[in-house]
């Protein structure tokens, strides 16, 4: 009877260091991705299919810490919502704690739009792996955790800098195919991606996600099911197709040019986004403006209490 105690009691612990584990291994170093090499620990990935136009990569649930911002352009807002960010992971927060910058950097992007109204853009930074369980409270009050859930998610990537013009175009592109092989995804929002900071001026890396809903499609129906794929090595952006005109209906938001660079990279992306947000109160002429959202989330994700 002792034995299957101890049997039991061991059973248990193993349980509970296996999910810690399992946590933690979804943000880990730079080394195990070939296109994440401006930050220490970078978000993880399973490759489960990849396409001439786009690559399905399955993820585990991982914490956030999130903010929103309204603007008419996702530069805009993305810079107003950097700022809150940057300062949570260099101090302002209970302890004072100073963390890692973690790539990537996640926008969520609002899909309806209208033209009188800006869009509510959700600014997303991993937690490092040594806070995925227990990060520390923020001070600002502007600043949650997000539970983002296991997922599969379409990914077409790009490279140069990611805009709001670039950002739309490849969202366009990824759904044009998606639509083509008949792909199920969450029509709702995307997420542009970035990974990079602002001195990097060659073979950048982008991404636009689309969560996949059911069972993910890396195939034409009418054609046969290629082999998998293992993981790719990016070290440029692949060539677009310029057969695919722009979208009317797309805008760019200005330039994010920081105004003072230096070698460290979180120092260069709070540059970088702090010098687009003088220009948050204008509204720029003739363009698609998007509408603020008050609904609920429709994307899975859990916002949890600070």
């Amino acid at each position: 009877m002792y034995y299957l105690f101890f049997l039991r009691d061991f059973i248990s612990v193993f349980a509970v260091l296996a999910l810690v584990a399992s946590a933690e291994g979804n943000v880990g170093p730079s080394t195990n991705n070939s296109f994440c090499t401006e930050s220490k620990e970078c978000l993880e990935y399973e490759l489960v299919c990849k396409t001439d136009e786009y690559e399905v990569r399955h993820y585990s649930p991982t914490r956030w810490v999130s903010t929103d911002a309204e603007a008419y352009f996702m530069g805009v807002g993305a810079a107003m919502a950097f700022r809150r960010l940057f300062q949570y992971i260099t101090g302002a927060n209970e302890g004072g704690i100073q963390m890692e910058m973690t790539a990537p950097v996640l926008v969520k992007i609002p899909e309806e739009t209208k033209m009188w109204e800006p869009a509510v853009y959700t600014l997303n930074f991993p937690l490092p792996s040594a806070y995925q369980e227990k990060p520390p409270a923020p001070t600002s009050d502007k600043l949650y955790f997000t539970e983002m859930p296991e997922m599969d998610v379409y990914v077409r990537s790009y490279g140069g800098w990611m805009l709001s013009v670039t950002s739309r175009l490849h969202a366009h592109l990824l759904t044009k195919e998606l639509e083509r092989v008949r792909a199920p995804y969450n029509h709702s929002f995307h997420y542009g991606v970035g990974y990079d900071s602002p001195l990097k001026l060659l073979n950048r890396h982008n991404e636009v996600w689309y969560m996949a809903e059911g069972e993910p499609v890396c195939t034409d129906p009418q054609e046969p099911t290629p082999p998998h794929t293992p993981r790719p090595t990016l070290t440029h952006s692949p060539t677009d197709s310029t057969s695919d005109p722009l979208p009317h209906t797309l805008s760019d938001s200005p330039a994010l040019t920081p105004s003072i660079l230096s070698s460290n990279f979180s120092s260069n992306f709070s540059s970088n986004f702090s010098s687009t947000s003088n220009s948050s109160s204008q509204t720029p002429p003739d363009t698609t403006a998007l509408p603020t959202s008050n609904a609920p989330s429709r994307d899975g994700t859990e916002l949890l209490p600070i």
